[in-house]
Formats: C-alpha cells, sequence, structure tokens
C-alpha cells in the first residue's frame, strides 16, 4: 500500500516510513527548546524559519503532535491561530483570547483564568468586536456596555488579572501561527503588535513560522521600516527571541525524498520500472530535474500531478515519458503549450519545408529551439535543461542538437515522439480515436482464439479507416519479440484489404495498401515455411484476399522487391503457395467467362494481373481461351491498362514484359493486327484504346520508336 498522500497541504510521507529529512527529530529538539525557554522566562517568542515548501509546517505539525502527547501537570495546552482571518488589531486580538480560551481546559480550575482573561479582551476591545470575543447578541452587547461604564474598565487592570490568573494556574500555552510571510504588511504589523505588545503574558508563548527573506521584503514595504533591509531585520530581532531555522533541504535530501515518492507512485499504481527506464529517468532527474526540486513541497506537487494524470495512462504511455513531459506540464507550462503547437515537428511528421529546416545546421536548429523556449517564458538559467529534457523525448531535438536519433525506439517504447502516442501526453487519456493497449491486446487474443468478440471487431474497423497507425503498433509488438498470431493476423487483414479508407501518408507516397502488404509478408515470414503456404490459401478466400496474398507472397520471395514476373525463389513452401493462390484466382475469374470483356470489374482484372505473378504459364492459355470464345483483345487490354496522363508512357518496358507473360507479345500483336495497320486518331471515341494501340504500334518487334529511335 503506497504512503502517499498528494492531495492535501499536509506532509505526503507518513509516521510510519523513515524520517527521511530528520523532522522528528528537529521538532523533539524545538520541544525541548520550548521547555527550556520556559524555565528562563515566562513568556517568549520562537520563530521556525526556511524557505516556502521547505516542510515548516510538517515540523508545526509534528511540535504539535509532541508536546500533545505529554501527561504531566506541565503539559502545553495548544492554540493555533490564522492571523489571516482579520483584517485589524482589535479583531485579531479578541480572536487572540478566544483561541487561548479555547485551549483551556474546562475544569472549575480554569473559570478564573477564562473569566479574567474574557475581561481583560472586553477592556481592550471597542464594543463592535466584543461578539468576536464572546459570541454576544443585541442585547448582551447593550449589557456589556452597561458593565463596563459602571465597573472598572482599565485595560491595566484587566490586563493584571489575567496575568495573575495565568500565573497562578502554572500551565503554559503555546499560541501557534504558521505562514505570517503571506501577510501584507500592515497585517504583519498587526500580528507582531500582538505578540509583543497585547498578547505578551506569563505563560503564554508564540511560535511564528515563516521564510525570512519574503519576511523581510514584506516589511520593507511598510511605513514603519521603509525601504531598508538592516532595518527589517533589526525589527525582527526585537521581536523574536529564538531562532529556529530549518536545516537545509540538501541534494541528498532531495533524491531521497523523490525516490520515495516515485516509489510511492508506483505502487499506487500497481507499477514497477525495468532497468531501462530506470536508466532513463536518473539520467533525466540528476541532470535536469534534480534542481528544480529543491523543497518537499515541489517534490510534492510533482508526484502530486503525476498521480493525477497517470490512472488512464497506465500501459498506454512511456512512464518516463510520462514523468519528463509532467515535469515540464507542471514546472514549465509554456513549454508545454509549445510541444502541441509544434506536434509535426516533433513528431518527424511536418511535410512543411518551412518546418523541417533541413537545409539548416543542427547548431543553427538548436538556437531556433532556444527562442522557441525564451518564447515560452523559460527563465535563461533553464534554457539548457529544459531543451535537454525535450531531447530525451523527441528523436527529432535529439538530431537538431547534433546527435544521433532513433524515431523506432519512441515509438516501439509508446513516447511522446511517435506520432502515433503523442496525443495521449496531451489529453491525459486514450483520444476517442485511439484504442487503448489493453483493448488491442483484447483484440489480438480474440483473433488468435477465433473468438469475435468488441475489442476484436473494434480493431479490424481501425484497421480499414487507421490503417498506418493500427499496422505501426502491430509492428512494434512484432519488433519488441511479442508472439503474435500471425496466421489468424494475415487472414484478417486480407479480409479488410478490400475495406481500406485510410488516407495515404508521407507525403501521399505510401497509401493503406501498401502499409497493409509490408505489415503482411513480415507476419508470413514470422510463420515456419511449413505454414505459409495454408495461411496464404486462407487468405486468398476473397477475391481482394487473393491480391494481397499474391503481393504478400512477391513481396516474400522478392527480398529487393523489384517487379519480376513471377516468385523467384524454388523453396517449397513458396511453389506450394504459388499453386495453392493460383488456384484461388482462376476460381475467382470463373464467372467471367460468360460475361463479355466491357463488363469485367476491375477487382477480376487485379486478379488476372496477380495470376501472371504467380503462375504466367497457366494464366497465357486461360486468356487465350478466354480470346478464342469471345474476348476482344483491346477491350480487355482496356480494362487492364489504366489511363495515364502521359500516354507515350502507357506501356513501358515492365509493361510489356507483363503483357508478354499474359498473352504471348506475337500472339497479341496476331490479334491485333488489323487494329494496328488503321491509324487512329487520339480524337477518337475511345482514347484510351487508341493510346494503347498507338503505345503498342511504338513497341512494335524491329520498327523503330519514334521517342527514342531505338528498336525493340
Amino acid at each position: 500500500m503506497s504512503d502517499a498522500r498528494f492531495f492535501n497541504d499536509e506532509p505526503f510521507l507518513n509516521d510510519e516510513g523513515p524520517d527521511l529529512l530528520g523532522r522528528e527529530q528537529y521538532a523533539q529538539h524545538a520541544v525541548e527548546l520550548l521547555g527550556r525557554v520556559r524555565a528562563q522566562t515566562e513568556a517568549g517568542v520562537l520563530a521556525l524559519i526556511g524557505p516556502w515548501g521547505s516542510g515548516k509546517s510538517s515540523v508545526l505539525g509534528k511540535v504539535i503532535r509532541l508536546l500533545q502527547r505529554q501527561d504531566d501537570r506541565e503539559n502545553w495546552l495548544i492554540a493555533e491561530l490564522n492571523p489571516w482571518l482579520y483584517s485589524d488589531l482589535e479583531t485579531l486580538t479578541a480572536a487572540l483570547f478566544s483561541e487561548v480560551r479555547a485551549a483551556l481546559p474546562k475544569g472549575r480550575r480554569w473559570s478564573e483564568v477564562r473569566k479574567t482573561l474574557g475581561g481583560f479582551g472586553q477592556a481592550i476591545s471597542p464594543l463592535g468586536k466584543l461578539t468576536a470575543l464572546a459570541g454576544l447578541d443585541s442585547e448582551g452587547l447593550i449589557k456589556a456596555f452597561s458593565d463596563r461604564i459602571s465597573g472598572d474598565t482599565s485595560a491595566s487592570a484587566a490586563k493584571r488579572k489575567a496575568e495573575e490568573a495565568l500565573r497562578r494556574a502554572g500551565q503554559p500555552v503555546l499560541v501557534v501561527m504558521d505562514d505570517l510571510d503571506r501577510l501584507t504588511p500592515d497585517e504583519l504589523l498587526l500580528v507582531f503588535k500582538l505578540v509583543r505588545l497585547v498578547g505578551h503574558l506569563p505563560n503564554v508563548y508564540y511560535l511564528i513560522s515563516f521564510d525570512e527573506q519574503t519576511l523581510l521584503d514584506v516589511l520593507q514595504r511598510s511605513d514603519l521600516v521603509g525601504n531598508s533591509e538592516a532595518r527589517a531585520r533589526e525589527f525582527l530581532e526585537k521581536i523574536i527571541q529564538v531562532r529556529l531555522d530549518l536545516p537545509a533541504f540538501r541534494e541528498r535530501d532531495a533524491a531521497a525524498m523523490s525516490i520515495r515518492a516515485l516509489n510511492a507512485l508506483l505502487d499506487s499504481h500497481g507499477l514497477s520500472m525495468t532497468p531501462g527506464e530506470e536508466r532513463r529517468f536518473s539520467e533525466a532527474y540528476f541532470r535536469h530535474l534534480q534542481a528544480r526540486l529543491q523543497t518537499p513541497r515541489a517534490v510534492k506537487r510533482y508526484f502530486g500531478q503525476a498521480d493525477a494524470t497517470l490512472g488512464s495512462l497506465v500501459g498506454n504511455v512511456d512512464l518516463v515519458d510520462f514523468l519528463i513531459v509532467t515535469f515540464l506540464r507542471t514546472n514549465e507550462p509554456g513549454v508545454y503549450r509549445l510541444l502541441g503547437r509544434h506536434r509535426a515537428e516533433l513528431t518527424g511528421t511536418s511535410i512543411d519545408p518551412a518546418q523541417r529546416h533541413s537545409a539548416q545546421q543542427p547548431g543553427e536548429r538548436a538556437d531556433r529551439w532556444r527562442r522557441r523556449l525564451r518564447e515560452a517564458s523559460v527563465a535563461e538559467e533553464h534554457i539548457e535543461g529544459v531543451l535537454k529534457l525535450l531531447a530525451l523525448l523527441f528523436p527529432t531535438v535529439q538530431k537538431d542538437l547534433g546527435n544521433g536519433s532513433d524515431t523506432k525506439a519512441a515509438a516501439q517504447r509508446r513516447g511522446i515522439g511517435s506520432t502515433d502516442y503523442f496525443d495521449r501526453y496531451m489529453v491525459f487519456g486514450i483520444p476517442d480515436d485511439d484504442l487503448p493497449e489493453a483493448a488491442f491486446d483484447q483484440a489480438l487474443a480474440q483473433v488468435t482464439a477465433d473468438a469475435p468478440g468488441e475489442e476484436a471487431a473494434e480493431l479490424l474497423l481501425r484497421l480499414r479507416n487507421d490503417t498506418h497507425r493500427i499496422t505501426r503498433r502491430i509492428e512494434q509488438r512484432r519488433t519488441a519479440g511479442i508472439r503474435l498470431p500471425a496466421a489468424a493476423l494475415l487472414k484478417a487483414i486480407a479480409d479488410s484489404y478490400g475495406q481500406l479508407t485510410a488516407e495515404p501518408e508521407m507525403m501521399g507516397l505510401v497509401n493503406s495498401g501498401m502499409s497493409l502488404q509490408f505489415l503482411a509478408r513480415d507476419l508470413l515470414t514470422d510463420l515456419p515455411p511449413e505454414q505459409r503456404a495454408p495461411a496464404l490459401a486462407a487468405m486468398a478466400a476473397t477475391p481482394d484476399g487473393t491480391v494481397l496474398a499474391t503481393r504478400t507472397l512477391h513481396r516474400a520471395t522478392n527480398p529487393d522487391s523489384n517487379d519480376s514476373e513471377e516468385v523467384q525463389t524454388t523453396e517449397d513452401w513458396s511453389l506450394q503457395a504459388r499453386n495453392a493462390v493460383t488456384e484461388r484466382i482462376a476460381q475467382h475469374l470463373t464467372p467471367t467467362t460468360g460475361r463479355p470483356t466491357e463488363e469485367l470489374t476491375e477487382s477480376d482484372t487485379d486478379l488476372i494481373w496477380m495470376w501472371r505473378h504467380t503462375h504466367p504459364d497457366s494464366l497465357r492459355p486461360w486468356l487465350r481461351q478466354r480470346l478464342d470464345n469471345g474476348w476482344e483483345p483491346l477491350p480487355l487490354l482496356g480494362k487492364l491498362l489504366h489511363p495515364t496522363s502521359r500516354p507515350h508512357r502507357l506501356i513501358d518496358e515492365s509493361v510489356l514484359a507483363g503483357l508478354d507473360a499474359m498473352f504471348g507479345l506475337d500472339d497479341l500483336y496476331t490479334r491485333l493486327a488489323p487494329l494496328l495497320q488503321t491509324q487512329t486518331s487520339n480524337n477518337s471515341p475511345d482514347e484510351h484504346h487508341a493510346n494503347i494501340l498507338q503505345a503498342l504500334r511504338e513497341h512494335r518487334p524491329s520498327q523503330p520508336s519514334p521517342h527514342n529511335g531505338t528498336t525493340t
């Protein structure tokens, strides 16, 4: 169970753990000092002094608890007074006496002390303030006024009675006032007037707390002290008898507290760090974060912010990246906003040349980031540290600093430097257009078990409309050594292949079909050789799946990705796969037998081209049979060859080789001879057919090409 208490203004490490900063020992020292001060004087003012966030409130709390545990007659009575609540001396005085009276025991022995304190408070307070002291209604206020003018109204006499009663009681009262440095100059002078003059009573001691430099700055804005730090210090020396300077918060203290806070954070979310994560976070902490976490409050605030936003991100982001981003969001909000503005550049997906600055040298690009950090209100002394933190997060910034970068590593660890995961760090959760890691893994499990479920359905839907990101996430699991259901995924991918709607990436160079083809190739090669042919046959259950199966086979057996006419290996599995896919192609094309050429669909022509890759020797007689039985060669070529804006490139050498494999060029030229001999105009009713004929004329054997003057 975590011992962290991040979301309050109390110490966030409980008393059961080790006293990392020695605060318990220091509080015990303060209690002992209070005893010594009491032995030497019947009244006194002690000050606990330390910077904001250094743990003064924590020590005060420990002092109070230690005093309350004492069980002898000399117990200290505790009165806590918050000066912020009162705007003038009269109400503050009334509040002091109310708090002291409330701290007194309820027994008969204390009734006289109670009465005399009330009398003193009434004597020095305007009638309008008496209600704050005694809770009087209007009738009581009239009676109090009558009592005052008819009785002994001397404030001095009332004070003497109160002093005598407090002396006789013989039990010390400690008035605790925290955070005096947050008062205005006038409020601060009121408090000191109360402590030094009005509230200077026997057996009443004060323990006040403040940040000294801040308090001196406040005093220098008052009319009493003026703009003189020396006079401000002299004034404090007259008020305070004993200083309790809080021990300095050393680097080792900060590290120890941060480690404990980190462990508490991890424990509360059921997490642990890998050795690699520990190294990365240690580098970020000791080189950059530690210098900014100089007080216990800063440590608590930082890890509290991490705890507040980590919940839904557990397992969905890189833990170290998340902690660094949280530090920037907490301590440099301008930088955090800057990240969103430069998302594309930071993730390496920018296509704007003005943003990429490819022509600039690393030093120039680094200076550009420094300018941006200054514009984001980063203090000059923190510029380099923040810049290096950005380099830890983003390979692009690392490169801008002149160092090597690894964009794949950022994606592999689900880092903010990956375009697929960036948004998770900015919305503190999983965006609606994203799929949580747990759901992703559950979907893969359902695909493996052939057990359709909500998660698998969502994965397949996103595979169609968010193809690039889903394929990258599957690839990340592959490269991480996670065993995937390769055969089942290949079948699922094939079923989705004809329904892709995702936009192209990389400036339009990579469409969603290509992303699936590369993933399918990798998944196929992950399978043992004996399982590859059955997997491809299963992929080819549909026409679209057959197209993907063929292209997958082609990519897997052509490492250089050339566009050769058939599989470039004679391994048993590839020959079996070629035969199995060819059989599927023939099955899917069977319905075309009774249809005219003009009714061939794009899927049909894709299958014909795929057959050319798997087994051209069986495709050629099939096509000749179709041509002999009614298909027209020119309309068939019109279906197979898509129109282009550059007609003279409609048929290049690779296309010509494909046509030769499919038809045999001699047979094709023979069938088209009458049309080739008749010169047609490019403005004919079917311009595409005319362009095909012209391209074939240019590539006819032994005929000079009008474009390059060579023969083919």
